[in-house]
C-alpha cells in the first residue's frame, strides 16, 4: 500500500513538471509566473499592474449631501443590518444617492473615501460609453465590420462577419474557455503581457455572430483596440477626455495597462467610490438624456433587448428578468429596466432612471452569489421609492 502511495506521488509531481514545463515552452514567462503567484484576480492589483492617469478636471461635480435612513429600508428585505451584511460580504463601500444627492456613504473593513479601488468588470461598461461617444462625432458606427478598423483580422475565417455592435453585446461567436487556469482564456486576457497581440493573433471564430450572449474578455480588448486607432491616442487618453474630466471626478483614476502600454480593457479602471458613484450620475445623464448619445445606444440600455433565438440568454438571467446590452447589464421590473455596470467580486454601479437613484457597491469578493445581487439591489431600490 505504502509502495502504491509513493507512485502514486511520484506520478503527480511527474504530471505537475511535465505541464509546467509544457506552460513555460508555450506562453511567455512573465504570463506564467503570474498566473501561478497571483492566481485569481484580487483587489490589490491596482498595485500590481502599471498604469495611466486619468486626470480629474479642476472643478469636480459636486455631490450635496442629503442624509436619508436606508438601514431600515435594506433590513424590511430579510438580509439583517446594513452594517453587518456589508462587512460579511467583504464589502468596502457603500454609497446611494437620490437625485444627485448622496444620501449613504459607509465604508467598512479599513477603506474611507480617498481609498483607490479597482472596478474590475465596470471597465466595460466605460469602454461601451467610449464607443457611443465616437459613433455619436461619427468617427465610428455600431454596424462596422470589426474589419474596417482592425484589417489584421479579414484574412482570418468568420471575422468579416462580426461588427462592432456583436462585439458590445457579446455575441460574436469568438471562442472563449474560462478554465483550465493557465491556459484559460480568463486567465490570458488577465495576465498576458501583449493584449494587442493576444486579441489579433491568438483568438479564433467558432460560431456565427448574434446568436447567443457569451461572457467574452477578447470583446472588450478587440473594441480597445478599435477606440485606439479611431481616436489617435491611448484609451486612458479618451476616457479622460470624454468621461472622466466631463463627469466632474473629485481625483485622479487610472487605468491599468499590460507590460506593451495597452489599456486592460476588460478590467482595470480604479478610482474613489465617490468618483464611480459620478460615473453612475454620468449614466444616468445620459438615460435621461442630458448627455446626447446616439439614440439607438440609449434605447438599447434602457429597455430589455428582443432575443430571437432561444438560448441567448442563460437561464439564470431569464429566471432574475436580467438582462445584457451593449456592455451593460438590465434588471427589469414591472414597467421599469435598471441599468448596471458589474464586475468581479460584485463591484456595481447601479443606475435606476426610475427614481434617479444610483448605488454603488464595492467590495474584495462577492459575499453572495454573483446572480444574487441585481435582484437584491433592485429589490432595494424599489424599497426605497
Amino acid at each position: 500500500m505504502r509502495r502504491w502511495l509513493v507512485g502514486v506521488g511520484l506520478a503527480l509531481v511527474l504530471l505537475v513538471v511535465l505541464a509546467l514545463g509544457h506552460a513555460f515552452a508555450t506562453y511567455p514567462t512573465e504570463y506564467v509566473v503570474r498566473v501561478l503567484t497571483l492566481a485569481d484576480a484580487d483587489i490589490g492589483d491596482v498595485e500590481v499592474f502599471p498604469a495611466r492617469t486619468v486626470s480629474a478636471p479642476s472643478d469636480p461635480r459636486p455631490l450635496p449631501v442629503d442624509p436619508e435612513e436606508v438601514g431600515a429600508v435594506f433590513a424590511s428585505l430579510g438580509k439583517g443590518d446594513l452594517t453587518e451584511f456589508l462587512e460579511e460580504t467583504d464589502s468596502r463601500a457603500f454609497l446611494v444617492l437620490r437625485d444627485g444627492a448622496l444620501v449613504h456613504e459607509q465604508y467598512v473593513l479599513g477603506a474611507d473615501g480617498q481609498t483607490t479601488l479597482t472596478s474590475f468588470s465596470v471597465a466595460k461598461s466605460f469602454g461601451s460609453l467610449l464607443v457611443a461617444h465616437l459613433v455619436q462625432e461619427g468617427v465610428l458606427d455600431f454596424d462596422d465590420p470589426i474589419t474596417d478598423h482592425l484589417p489584421e483580422l479579414t484574412a482570418r475565417p468568420g471575422f468579416e462577419d462580426i461588427t462592432i455592435r456583436h462585439l458590445l453585446d457579446m455575441s460574436s461567436g469568438i471562442a472563449y474557455a474560462e478554465f483550465p487556469w493557465v491556459t484559460g482564456d480568463d486567465a490570458k486576457t488577465y495576465y498576458y503581457p501583449d493584449l494587442r497581440s493576444l486579441a489579433l493573433e491568438h483568438t479564433e471564430v467558432d460560431g456565427p455572430p448574434g446568436r447567443v450572449m457569451h461572457y467574452n474578455n477578447y470583446h472588450p480588448l478587440l473594441l480597445g483596440l478599435i477606440l485606439e486607432r479611431a481616436s489617435g491616442g491611448s484609451v486612458s487618453a479618451l476616457l479622460e477626455e470624454a468621461i472622466w474630466q466631463p463627469m466632474g471626478a473629485e481625483a485622479d483614476g487610472s487605468w491599468s495597462l499590460d507590460e506593451e502600454g495597452f489599456e486592460k480593457m476588460e478590467s482595470g479602471i480604479n478610482g474613489r467610490a465617490r468618483d464611480f458613484a459620478r460615473f453612475g450620475l454620468h449614466v444616468l445623464d445620459v438615460a435621461e438624456g442630458r448627455i446626447v448619445l446616439p439614440e439607438s445606444y440609449v434605447e438599447a440600455i434602457t429597455t430589455p433587448q428582443p432575443r430571437g433565438d432561444a438560448g441567448y440568454y442563460a437561464d439564470w438571467m431569464l429566471e432574475t428578468s436580467v438582462g445584457y446590452s451593449l456592455m451593460f447589464w438590465q434588471a427589469s421590473g414591472d414597467g421599469f429596466t435598471d441599468i448596471v455596470a458589474f464586475g468581479n467580486h460584485g463591484q456595481l454601479i447601479y443606475v435606476a432612471p426610475r427614481t434617479e437613484t444610483v448605488v454603488v457597491r464595492l467590495g474584495a469578493g462577492y459575499g453572495i452569489g454573483f446572480e444574487e445581487w441585481m435582484p437584491l439591489l433592485r429589490d432595494f431600490v424599489t424599497a426605497l421609492g
